[in-house]
């Protein structure tokens, strides 16, 4: 039986999401053939949440959408064998395109402020003004069976969010505002802290490598942009805070001339037992050196580098990065973020003592723009699970002005 307001899990949404936007953005190659689907579900430079569904996991959702009625397989051509699939979504809501455009983009992208609706439903539907929006938004909200309803505001929104009622609903309730003091790791001094950092990775070096020298395989987003990075680059390319390697080593089989950077000894030991064909160093990311034979570094890469530095360290570092890169060189980075600092005392079998701060993305931002960087880019992607620490992680690209 036909369901008038279905229940969707996380993937059933993307999917059908997925189908409904290409269906009006590019009416020419729908329906979507398998391969096509996984491309629109898994835009992970442009969407959050960051996904990447395999064709295992797509066909199965398929499945139990054919059998529930809301997709429909489609033979392509005359005597083709290839499958397609339409959505049939609308079919069971009955509503308008303005109605349809809203729902795409909160089936896509989750709960959503009524301007950020407005920007991201253009090429779906032109809503006149935000008004236009609101008005969509509260018709579908006093339907018999609503469709979206208007979450409780929380502390530093300036504007109500709207949820669809396709699945279910995400936490509303509002969270204490909570105040970190990022600058607690270096209430002894940055000495005494980079001190610690030196010491507890030297202890914890043979583990650390042995855990996550391969964890590139399983980050497809961070290969993706490392990948990119290496083909931008016209020079030598300097990753800093390199740890066992594996950073450098990816640029490096990429194409690129790197050179890693390490404040650990045993780090940059481990490194050059992995990767021989790299050039590894001890150094410090903050007293770091243009390269012997170019005018700057290409490109400077940090990923999880300042996991260890308290917030208003932060601008300075950066600043200090971008006067080693040439004119029009790319600076791009990793870090958690959150409202939190993690004290760890063990670290992959090694006793340690180490502070890792989550930063706050808009400080991040700033700093960045406050070193006189440019162009800058900015994606956030939920944790893998079973893969990585429970945390959002913040990527960051910008480039030194011309």
């Amino acid at each position: 039986m036909a369901e008038s307001r279905p229940q969707l899990s996380d993937v059933e949404q993307r999917v059908l999401g997925a189908l409904l936007e290409k269906q009006r953005t590019v009416p020419a190659s729908y329906p979507l053939t398998l391969n096509a689907l996984r491309s629109a579900c898994n835009q992970t430079s442009s969407r959050d949440p960051i996904t990447d569904y395999d064709d295992a996991t797509l066909q199965a959702t398929l499945k139990g959408l054919r059998d529930r009625e809301l997709v429909r397989p489609v033979w392509s051509g005359a005597g083709s064998r290839v499958m397609k699939f339409h959505q049939r979504l609308e079919e069971h809501l009955g509503v308008g395109e303005a109605e349809l455009a809203v729902l795409t983009v909160l089936l896509l992208r989750g709960p959503q402020a009524p301007g950020e609706l407005r920007t991201r439903t253009t090429r779906l539907h032109a809503f006149e003004d935000r008004a236009a929006v609101e008005a969509t938004l509260h018709e579908l909200a006093e339907l018999d069976e609503p469709l979206v309803v208007e979450l409780e505001r929380k502390p530093g929104q300036q504007d109500p969010r709207w949820a669809h009622l396709l699945g279910p609903l995400p936490e509303t309730v509002s969270a204490p505002v909570v105040h970190v003091d990022r600058d607690a790791v270096i209430a002894e001094g940055a000495d005494v802290r980079d001190a610690r950092v030196r010491a507890g990775y030297d202890a914890a070096a043979a583990g650390y490598a042995e855990a996550l020298a391969d964890e590139l395989a399983h980050k497809p987003f961070d290969r993706w942009l490392l990948d990119r990075i290496a083909a931008e680059a016209d020079g030598p390319i300097a990753d800093v805070g390199t740890g066992p390697g594996h950073v450098a080593a990816h640029l490096a089989a990429a194409g690129a001339e790197v050179v890693g950077v390490d404040l650990a000894p045993a780090m940059i030991d481990e490194a050059r037992g992995r990767f021989p064909d790299v050039e590894f160093q001890v150094g410090d990311l903050t007293t770091m050196m243009r390269p012997r034979a170019a005018a700057g570094w290409s490109a400077i890469t940090a990923w999880y580098a300042f996991v260890h530095m308290a917030t208003s360290e932060l601008p300075a570092v950066l600043a200090g990065l971008a006067r080693l890169l040439v004119p029009g060189g790319r600076l791009a980075f990793a870090l958690h973020v959150g409202e939190a600092v993690w004290h760890v005392d063990e670290l992959h079998g090694a006793p340690v003592d180490l502070d890792f701060v989550l930063h706050d993305a808009p400080e991040v931002v700033a700093a960045v723009t406050a070193a006189g960087l440019v162009d800058v880019e900015w994606y956030i992607r939920s944790p893998l699970a079973d893969v990585e620490a429970p945390t959002e992680r913040l990527y960051v690209l910008a480039r030194r002005a011309s």
